[in-house]
């Protein structure tokens, strides 16, 4: 179950504690590899299980946080996670967390989906007309989708470009059903 009222209180705090102490960089590449270790089911159930005892899971959380290379500050934070029993909530805090790093960076991140993989060229051109669109510093990832049939989907946030064939082809279909 996701809470993003508790994922933004947490990673509320902690931002707050980054800014001050000029960490937020280090706290979003923990935030993040102790979000992708938490993914495997086995793992979180041994941070989350109340079966196992509080002294064995700040253990198994002190071990994934020397994994990531976690400092003082992230570990004495992922104790009180573990402590209040929030730890099914690490993922939604990473997530929350991460963007508002990127709104204070003024950055945002966005997806390109294409039927075929595209060029480098293309790619910083796209990249280039969403950052002149919002503004902002965009982290382009590519998707490769061959059912789009050609064409592009450029997503940066809320913001929408849909310019696929696949797209066309069902206006063009609606058009038709709605004149016969």
């Amino acid at each position: 179950m996701r809470n993003t009222i508790l994922a933004k209180r947490y990673a509320k705090a902690l931002f707050a504690v980054g800014k001050e102490d000029n960490t937020v960089d280090a706290f979003s590449d923990s935030l993040h590899g102790l979000a992708e270790l938490v993914r495997d089911a086995d793992i979180l159930d041994a941070l989350t299980n109340p079966v196992y005892p509080l002294d064995v899971r700040v253990k198994v959380m002190k071990s994934l946080a020397g994994a990531v290379k976690a400092n003082t500050v992230m570990l004495r934070f992922l104790d009180l996670l573990v402590e209040k029993r929030r730890t099914a909530a690490l993922a939604d805090i990473a997530e929350v967390f991460q963007g508002m790093v990127d709104e204070d960076q003024n950055r945002c991140r966005g997806t390109v989906v294409t039927a075929t993989e595209i060029t480098a060229d293309l790619g910083d051109k796209v990249k280039a007309t969403l950052e002149k669109i919002t503004g902002k510093q965009v982290e382009l990832s590519r998707v490769v989708d061959p059912a789009i049939i050609g064409g592009m989907i450029a997503q940066v946030g809320d913001l929408v470009l849909d310019g696929s064939i696949k797209t066309q082809l069902q206006g063009l279909k609606d058009s038709i059903k709605g004149r016969a």
